[in-house]
């Protein structure tokens, strides 16, 4: 997936790796709360009816993490942030279905969860058009 080179000033640069830390930090650390605490993850799925939870939270907790990193660090940038825009659009599906629930608070609760993830979606969409900028692992392979 390579895109023409951008011609981004040397701020909008700085920009794109500060969102890119930002954007990408949320997911390293919370896939990483989700690695070390598999069982109470498996059994939040478990509740919640999601069919092949083992399988699915192992597969969403590592693309979580490792998605979240290559943002960070900007290594493969575009195919990472179309992986998490997936991984965010089903946890999104799974997490914060607000509609479905009758209590009002906890309805805005996770109205604004569901609003939140599809900003960040936003913000991936992003990623993929702009790619990951000049200070990251992709834009140093690139002048290499």
């Amino acid at each position: 997936m390579r895109a023409a080179p951008q011609s981004f000033s040397l701020w909008q640069h700085f920009l794109l790796l500060a969102g890119r830390v930002l954007i990408g930090w949320i997911f390293v650390e919370s896939g990483f709360r989700k690695l070390i605490g598999m069982d109470a993850f498996m059994a939040s799925l478990v509740r919640r009816s999601v069919p092949f939870s083992t399988v699915l939270g192992w597969i969403g907790a590592v693309v979580e993490f490792f998605g979240g990193a290559a943002i960070l660090l900007g290594i493969y940038t575009r195919c990472a942030a179309i992986a998490i825009i997936v991984f965010t659009v089903i946890a999104t599906l799974i997490g914060h279905r607000y509609w479905e629930i009758a209590e009002p608070a906890a309805r805005r609760i996770q109205q604004s969860n569901f609003a939140k993830n599809a900003t960040i979606i936003g913000g991936l969409i992003l990623l993929v058009v702009t790619g990951a900028g000049r200070f990251s692992v992709d834009g140093w392979r690139r002048r290499g």
